[in-house]
């Protein structure tokens, strides 16, 4: 079974390393071309290239693979399947009736749950206590094609987007290699999707980021670590400068401050008001500055008891 795989970060790389560790016949690999990255702006390889190059796996990197080269390129290897994981184009159907099995997504959703860019941060922000991975076979719109296999993973209240995104990563990988032994024996049944329930995740605005400490703790709780350790929520204060919030935990408390206010300083972190009960932060980093323990952000910025965020 000759596969195509197609993805471009982290999350795509370890789906690649683990089926070709598992002895899957990946014969090429298709990401998004190497770009500027970082502060220095230096060009930057995605993680899918750099894994397929330890392995000695052609790599192609086009800008579309709709049409033209891109696509001639893809046509020419005759895959039996296409697995795309995190890939970041869109397949039309020229693509996606190519290979004779079909083209396959391995999503980190319980679909028809969060279809779309974001899920895992919004399953965190919207408070779900289980969300999972699940395999589909790719249709011409996102994230709607029929269930092939899913798998659940649990939410725990410690959880952020880094912790999260890598137990599904881990459940991703196994829940794929356990597809493609299915798939070599025929054994793959799909199940179409129930439009009715279908909820969306859609990608994560820069607006979205800001914290309205007006709203429960609950839910500024979930947004921080929904957004933990990237992009980050963030807070304004003093003269309006801008400070990413990490490790959050919620707290109840029955002060009557305002929302904003910081009701206390320990070496846990700073407990800051909320429009109902309030959250402790743990690490904190100033616009331009390195993250830091909230406590030594205190003694460095001289935030005190009473200080207010906007």
């Amino acid at each position: 079974m000759k596969i195509v795989f197609m993805g471009t970060p982290e999350f795509a790389a370890f789906h690649l390393r683990a089926i070709i560790e598992a002895k899957f016949d990946v014969i090429a690999v298709f990401t998004q071309p190497d770009r500027r990255k970082g502060r220095g702006r230096r060009i930057k390889s995605p993680p899918v290239k750099e894994t397929a190059s330890a392995f000695s796996i052609p790599v192609y990197q086009f800008n579309t693979i709709n049409e033209d080269k891109g696509f001639a390129t893809l046509a020419s290897l005759k895959p039996d399947v296409i697995i795309v994981v995190a890939y970041g184009l869109i397949l039309k159907k020229q693509v996606l009736d190519l290979p004779s099995l079909g083209c396959f997504n391995v999503h980190a959703s319980l679909l028809p749950k969060y279809r779309g860019a974001s899920p895992i941060n919004r399953a965190i922000e919207h408070g779900e206590r289980k969300t999972g991975i699940t395999i589909i076979k790719m249709d011409e719109h996102i994230d709607t094609g029929a269930i092939a296999l899913s798998k659940e993973c649990a939410i725990s209240f410690e959880d952020t987007f880094g912790s999260l995104h890598d137990k599904l990563m881990r459940l991703g990988a196994e829940t794929l290699i356990e597809f493609l032994r299915m798939l070599e024996k025929g054994k793959v049944k799909l199940s179409p999707q129930d439009n009715d329930k279908a909820t969306y995740a859609p990608k994560i605005s820069k607006d979205e980021l800001w914290i309205d400490w007006n709203e429960d703790g609950m839910k500024v709780f979930n947004k921080i670590r929904a957004y933990d350790p990237y992009p980050a929520a963030r807070t304004r204060w003093s003269n309006d400068k801008c400070l990413k919030l990490f490790g959050a935990m919620y707290m109840r408390t029955t002060s009557d401050e305002l929302p904003g206010r910081v009701l206390s300083i320990s070496r846990d972190g700073i407990v800051v008001k909320t429009g109902i009960d309030g959250v402790l932060i743990r690490e904190i980093q100033p616009e331009g500055g390195r993250k830091m323990s909230a406590l030594d952000f205190c003694n460095g910025y001289h935030l005190s008891v009473g200080s207010k965020f906007s």
